[in-house]
């Protein structure tokens, strides 16, 4: 069963990890799909793969942070595929990593810029289209790191990704009347580009593993799916939550 089929989706952050698995997934559940990131050779690539297994799809490079990249996401969901309803918001950085003293004010601004200000930019021209198609699913891609556990080094990522559920927070109950649904996703430890960033050794990568209660980290196809489960009409009736997909790490202590 196509759990998308005739919808039309963006997806953020598509070019690689998390947003390359769900533009596969989402496609194969019958999704239009407007796809962005900044690498233009690897999300042409992308688009390419997808399109020559049936998919109706369309690339859109850009840099989340930039209003136009935005605005303009949603301008080609309207043109290429008629509205929009699904947008999975889940580009992101870890910014400045290291003692809080020693951030540059410039590097916590990039991160707020790209993990936070992006998400009110999606949203500010996403929501209107998803009014006038009647309703839809907005998700944001969080973190559990500075929700559930805090993590010494990390304060512009935790900041500006805990910013991200508040603003899903207010943005679930000012849409709700209007059939719009807005989560967030807390993926745990994942196998991906910007997770192999903060583990960088086999010796780390098995240090983070065993913070999960599953002891491993998860497959960005595991964090994929439950953007699935957002997205479409299996959650139907939830909004405004912060969705813990992290193998159990806010659980575990020891």
């Amino acid at each position: 069963m196509q759990q998308l089929e005739n919808k039309v989706a963006i997806i953020t952050g598509a070019s690689s990890g998390i947003g390359r698995a769900a533009a596969r997934l989402f496609a194969r559940h019958g999704a239009q799909l407007v796809l962005v990131a900044r690498r233009r050779k690897e999300l042409d690539a992308l688009v390419a793969q997808l399109a020559d297994g049936g998919a109706q799809v369309v690339a859109c490079a850009g840099d989340v942070g930039d209003e136009a990249c935005a605005q303009g996401a949603v301008a080609l969901a309207l043109q290429r595929f008629g509205g929009l309803d699904i947008a999975f918001n889940n580009a992101g950085t870890l910014g400045p990593m290291g003692p809080t003293p020693e951030i540059a004010l410039e590097d916590w601004q990039a991160a707020v810029d790209t993990n936070l200000t992006s998400a009110f930019l999606a949203a500010k021209y996403q929501l209107p289209a998803m009014v006038a198609r009647g309703g839809g699913s907005l998700i944001f891609t969080s973190t559990f790191v500075g929700h559930t556990l805090g993590m010494a080094g990390m304060a512009a990522y935790a900041a500006s990704k805990a910013g991200v559920i508040g603003l899903t927070k207010a943005l679930a109950a000012e849409y709700g009347a209007a059939g719009i649904r807005v989560n967030a996703l807390l993926p745990g430890g994942t196998d991906t580009p910007l997770g192999r960033a903060v583990a960088n050794t086999p010796e780390a990568q098995a240090f983070v593993a065993g913070l999960h209660a599953l002891k491993r980290l998860a497959t960005p196809d595991e964090i994929a799916s439950s953007a699935l489960y957002l997205a479409s009409d299996a959650s139907s009736f939830t909004t405004g939550t912060a969705l813990l997909a992290d193998g159990g790490v806010s659980i575990v202590r020891a």
